[in-house]
């Protein structure tokens, strides 16, 4: 599988409990905040659901 970096751009605040619980299974929850996961159909559809909220890069 490919490796993905995940960095958190903008604030959860004000977000519906839904994303906010996503972003917190991803291991995010401050602005600036960077994983790198393994880009599998499950992660690759969290991604989906935020990403108005982070920014991908491929590794």
């Amino acid at each position: 599988m490919a490796k993905v970096q995940i960095i958190q751009t903008r604030s959860m605040i004000k977000r519906p409990e839904t994303q906010q619980r996503t972003m917190i299974a991803l291991g995010l929850g401050k602005i600036n905040k960077a994983v790198e996961v393994e880009l599998t159909p499950q992660i690759a559809g969290m991604i989906s659901k935020v990403n108005h909220l982070i920014t991908v890069k491929e590794l």
